[in-house]
């Protein structure tokens, strides 16, 4: 995997973290940032042909 790939898959990972977080504390606007981040990222995942495993959003 390459160094791009990687940090991909990294920095969705720490989104959906950070999203789940979100939703947990009941603030609803950063949850919203935070998909909106999220769908960025994976709009670029399928861009450059990055297989991303939705098992954990």
């Amino acid at each position: 995997m390459d160094a791009f790939t990687a940090g991909l898959l990294q920095r969705i990972r720490t989104t959906e973290t950070e999203m789940s977080r979100a939703r947990e504390a009941g603030d609803d606007f950063l949850a919203d940032v935070e998909q909106e981040e999220l769908d960025d990222l994976r709009r670029l995942a399928a861009e450059h042909g990055v297989e991303v495993s939705t098992a954990g959003a």
